[in-house]
Parts: C-alpha cells; sequence; structure tokens
C-alpha cells in the first residue's frame, strides 16, 4: 500500500512519497558542490534548507554509541546519522578522515611536511563535527538529494541546465598544495581563529609571521579564515 503525507506546498492535500522522492531526485545540485581531492561534497548548509522546504517535518539524528557520537571500528571512527523524511528514516556512516580521505587514528598521527616539519593529524571535534555534517549530507542522498554525486554523474539529466562557474581570485588555492601541506594549514587555521576568537589578534599575527610561509601557502591559507579573522590580522599588522 503506497504511503502519503501532507504536501507541504499545497496543504489539505495528498502526495505519493515516491513523487516527492522523484522530485529531490530531479534536484540539479552541481552549484552547490565543493571538490576536494578528487571528492564532490554537497554543501550541508544549502542541502538542508531544501530537505525541510521539501518537508518541514524533516529531521537528523546522530546515532550514540556507549555516550560517543561515533562507533570505534579498529582504532578509528565512523559517525552514523539518520535523517527522516516523508515519514522514512534512512540512516548512513561516515569515517572521520583527514584531508587526503584517510581514515584518522583515534590517537591521531604526527605527519612530516614536504619541508620537513612535524605536525599533528587529531580525530578531534573539528574532524569529527565535519564528518557528521558530511554524513547527514550523504543520508539526505538516500531520499534523493544529490544522490547522482556518489553515482559519478555529472548532471540529474541530460536537459539540466549548465554548471555556473564563478570564478574568485583565491579560487583552486588550495588545489596546488600538497595534501600534507593542507592540514597543516588547516590546523594553522584553526589557531589563528581560536586566538582571536580570544580577542588575542596580535599573537595571532605573531604566530602567522613566524611560520615564514610562501605566497602560495599564504594564499592558501587565506581562503581558510573568515572575513573577521582576516580583518583583524590585518588591524594587528598595522599596529
Amino acid at each position: 500500500m503506497s504511503t502519503y503525507r501532507n504536501d507541504p506546498n499545497q496543504p489539505g492535500t495528498l502526495v505519493e512519497r515516491k513523487d516527492l522522492i522523484a522530485k529531490m531526485l530531479a534536484k540539479n545540485v552541481n552549484d552547490h558542490l565543493e571538490k576536494k581531492n578528487g571528492l564532490s561534497y554537497l554543501s550541508w548548509a544549502w542541502a538542508w534548507a531544501e530537505a525541510l522546504k521539501a518537508d518541514p517535518k524533516a529531521t537528523f539524528k546522530v546515532e550514540m554509541f556507549d555516550g560517543k557520537c561515533y562507533m570505534e571500528i579498529n582504532g578509528t571512527a565512523m559517525v552514523w546519522v539518520t535523517v527522516t523524511m516523508f515519514d522514512k528514516p534512512m540512516t548512513c556512516q561516515l569515517p572521520v578522515m583527514d584531508s587526503g580521505n584517510k581514515a584518522i587514528p583515534l590517537k591521531g598521527y604526527t605527519a612530516v611536511s614536504k619541508y620537513g616539519k612535524e605536525y599533528r593529524v587529531e580525530c578531534d571535534a573539528f574532524a569529527v563535527n565535519t564528518a557528521i555534517m558530511r554524513c547527514m549530507t550523504k543520508a539526505l542522498g538516500l531520499h534523493g538529494l544529490g544522490l547522482y554525486i556518489y553515482a559519478g554523474q555529472d548532471l540529474p539529466d541530460e536537459d539540466a541546465p549548465p554548471e555556473k562557474v564563478i570564478i574568485t581570485p583565491t579560487q583552486g588555492a588550495m588545489d596546488n598544495i600538497p595534501e600534507d601541506e593542507q592540514i597543516y594549514l588547516k590546523e594553522l587555521a584553526m589557531d589563528l581563529i581560536a586566538l582571536c576568537d580570544k580577542e588575542e589578534p596580535k599573537t595571532a599575527w605573531v604566530k602567522l609571521e613566524a611560520e615564514n610561509l610562501d605566497d602560495q601557502q599564504k594564499i592558501a591559507l587565506w581562503t581558510l579564515l573568515p572575513s573577521k579573522v582576516r580583518s583583524a590580522l590585518k588591524k594587528a599588522k598595522e599596529l
């Protein structure tokens, strides 16, 4: 027997779940994709907004394991997220990964950049939260939104409009940075953001200068910082 629910766009009417899912499957999400290391990621904020438009009652839940928001598997962490749409729950799982798309050991690891500088890669709150939001977006794919991404397709149908390309001066700045340096720059960005949040922009600027980054690294790092942090660093430089 088919399952029905109220159409959020036409209160009081009933629509088959398969028709609602068909609309999700047909939606072109290409303008909201970000590509990293050969993988395409859909903006979780945009995806969730689309989910609520399709079903205002949509919810997502992070599954817990012995009080933890991840499952331990062979020394690594796997997050599980359940998204309920159109009265049907769908669950996805995703490992907590580093920038090279490798599962991060729970104990973390020490990596060495090509310049011989050591840095730590941790399975910390930031990495876990990133995995959770990506997993939530992946679970939305099971309801149809952006599912074709995971099938390796470029467009949901041949009649879909071409992807809009917006070029900015810093677009692709991280693409030419080796993976180990990307991890290092992301950790440096987190340190600078934390210092600015503590209202210590001068300390952040001193730390940045001490790293002796080359021009390419500075541009790449700049793309990782929120505008308010960039502004704070610029002001600290002038002091």
